[in-house]
């Protein structure tokens, strides 16, 4: 004898297919908006995206950098480039890799993008970059202190997942090595 069946509703199908595509990281970036994704950290993480945008806020601290240490400019231009080949990097590898932002119905998207595309994240990269080459630069310790609260910022605000951001800092990191391998080489030499 024959079992009869029923079709399932478009809408649960909807529903099993949406349970189906949430992942680890989506859950991860749920958790980390649901936590931080208060209006005075959103404030920051948006005033910290807009600095961060283009690498136009690190690229300006190096144009401020070789304008003040004149006996350096030279470095400085040289780390302000490294940057910028970091953020370019970032950019090539986004449109090799083609990751849409994230699209879940429970993360909120607090900010603009200038592209749909958020692997790696390029915030992170020019931010890791900035952080080694600059601080290589004056002799501080800032890759603790700038990379971690731009990585979260991308969380907070929606626009990335974990995953984008940790590749991001570690491509801006290998950047900066070797950028900073050049500069020394460079000195060496000079």
């Amino acid at each position: 004898m024959a079992e009869l069946t029923t079709a399932t509703a478009p809408e649960e199908l909807a529903e099993e297919a949406s349970a189906a595509a949430v992942t680890p990281e989506t859950v991860a970036l749920r958790k980390v908006q649901g936590a931080l994704a208060k209006p005075a950290v959103v404030k920051t993480a948006r005033a910290m995206s807009l600095f961060g945008e283009h690498a136009g806020g690190w690229l300006a601290i190096g144009a401020v950098g070789a304008l003040v240490d004149r006996k350096r400019r030279g470095e400085w231009l040289t780390a302000a480039a490294g940057v910028a080949a970091a953020h370019a990097a970032s950019i090539a590898v986004k449109r090799v890799v083609r990751r849409r932002r994230p699209a879940d119905p429970e993360v909120q998207v607090l900010v603009g993008t200038p592209s749909k595309l958020s692997f790696p994240s390029s915030h992170a990269t020019s931010t890791t970059a900035a952080a080694v080459l600059y601080g290589g630069m004056t002799g501080k310790k800032l890759t603790p202190v700038l990379v971690p609260p731009m990585m979260v910022s991308r969380l907070v605000l929606g626009v990335h997942y974990p995953s984008d951001v940790v590749a991001g800092s570690a491509l801006g990191g290998a950047v900066a090595w070797g950028v900073r391998r050049f500069m020394r080489r460079r000195r060496n030499r000079g």
